[in-house]
């Protein structure tokens, strides 16, 4: 028997697909999306950018941005019964309302 991959983007054939018509890279103004610490933002992974993509599982999370690391942001988002701190880079991100 074949050991299974176990890479970080395993198991995400049909989540990290893009539609038909959005296939290719992304629009540039999101890479260049503002948020401020206490905003609100959901994950939203874009496959076409993998540098500073956090983990599959906190892809529809929402969570507060509490700090800045360069570009990326740092985010505490509720997985479970914990609060975890991601670093993610705004290409990742949406405002939420």
């Amino acid at each position: 028997m074949v050991k299974a991959s176990k890479g970080g983007r395993r198991r995400t054939r049909y989540v990290m697909q893009k539609r038909a018509r959005e296939r290719g890279l992304s629009p540039l103004t999101r890479m260049f999306q503002k948020f401020e610490v206490g905003d609100k933002a959901s994950v939203s992974l874009d496959p076409s950018i993998h540098k500073g993509q956090p983990h599959v599982r906190f892809h529809g999370k929402t969570g507060t941005v509490t700090g800045q690391r360069g570009d990326a942001y740092l985010m505490d988002i509720r997985d479970g019964d914990k609060m975890k701190k991601i670093i993610v880079r705004p290409e990742h991100l949406r405002k939420a309302a």
